[in-house]
Formats: C-alpha cells, structure tokens, sequence
C-alpha cells in the first residue's frame, strides 16, 4: 500500500495538509486546479531565471496558495531566500506585475510572501533538486545520492529513501536503482512522510527522481 499511491495525498488530515486552499463550485474546479498549476510554474521559472548562482536549481520547498473573495495570498517556502533577494531586491514586487499581467487580476488584491525553511535539506523538493544538478554534471549516481543522504543526515532526519529510473550514468538499458538509509515506515498513516517525484533532464535522456525523508517535525 505504501508504494502505490501517493504519500502525501495517502496522509492528508493527519500529517500532511493541502498546498492549495479555497473553494470553487463544480463547473470553475477545473480551471482554479488549472490557474494553481500556472502560477506555481510562472513562480519557479522567474526565482530559476534569477538565481543564476544556486547550481541551476531555485531552491523552492514548496508554494502554498489562498484563495479568498477579495485576495490571493501565496507564500513560497524556499531554502536558500537570500539567494533570490540578494540577487533581485525587488522580486516579490516583480512576481506580482507578472502574476497579475498574466491573470489579469482587477478586483482581487495579490500578496506574495517569501519564507525560509529551517533545515533546507530536511524537504525532499531540494534534495531532489541536488541530485538532479550532479546528474546533469554527469557525476556518478550512486555519488550524488550518498552525498545527498549526508545532508539529511545533517538535518537530522530519521531515514531517506532515493529511487533513480531510466539511462542511469548514460547506460542503453534504462532500469531503476534505489537506496534506502534508515527508517521510512511508508505504510504508517501517522508518521511524517515527506515525498517528491522530479523529473531531471540530463543530456542521455530523462531521469525520474523519487526521494521519501521521514522526519519527526515540521521543517519550517
């Protein structure tokens, strides 16, 4: 059971909550989905264009969106902000020209709200985003992962799971290797689970990235 849906949806109400919150009727449930997914990737694109310095990756734990009558608040967890504020004073006031040039929103206000994450690479969003970077530098996999599994170790996590499909280190035969370290009871409803699926795009083909990180609390 613990493998063949999702952990995060398998744990809502108990450790995990929704990334989106608002309510639509039926027949506008589609198109609000639809506008969620369009502003989290305009948001990736624009902090990945302005963090040059960060390995290629933008560092985003994750991007919660609000939906009132009257505001739209979303607040992006990263976990490197400096990175992105250093580089572009200006960056949630540019966010907002964009969003609301692309959505054209009138009569709702629009709040962005940048926060850190206490231990970066306690979220598997990050890590994942690690390991697709030495990936892509054509570093061993089996290299990057432990050196991946290191940092959790340092941001004391109770266990890690990493699974690596397709043209593995540019091989013909596509397969999947994975490497667990520690406890990651997948099958426990109360334990907190955090999980990403990533897909890196290396230049001997596309790579799917899993990683599953146990931890007691609440990274931020």
């Amino acid at each position: 059971m613990g493998q063949k849906i999702n952990p995060l949806g398998f744990r809502l109400g108990t450790t995990q909550s929704h990334h989106s919150l608002w309510f639509a009727q039926p027949k506008n449930y589609s198109e609000g989905l639809q506008e969620d997914q369009k502003i989290r990737n305009l948001v990736k694109n624009y902090v990945q264009k302005n963090m040059p310095l960060y390995s290629g990756t933008e560092g985003i734990a994750r991007i919660e969106i609000q939906k009132r009558i009257d505001v739209i608040q979303i607040i992006i967890f990263m976990g490197f902000p400096k990175l992105l504020t250093e580089n572009r004073p200006r960056a949630i006031e540019e966010l907002q020209i964009n969003l609301k040039k692309e959505f054209l929103y009138v009569n709702q206000k629009l709040n962005i709200a940048i926060k850190g994450i206490a231990k970066p690479y306690g979220n598997p969003t990050i890590i994942a985003e690690f390991i697709a970077g030495q990936l892509k530098k054509r570093v061993s996999f089996r290299k990057a992962i432990k050196k991946a599994i290191e940092l959790t170790e340092q941001a004391d996590t109770k266990g890690i799971q990493v699974q690596i499909a397709g043209r593995i280190d540019g091989k013909e035969i596509a397969r999947v290797e994975w490497i667990r370290e520690g406890r990651v009871p997948l099958q426990t409803i109360r334990a907190k689970i955090n999980y990403c699926s990533y897909t890196a795009r290396t230049i001997y083909g596309v790579l799917g990235i899993k990683i599953w990180i146990f931890i007691d609390k609440e990274e931020e």
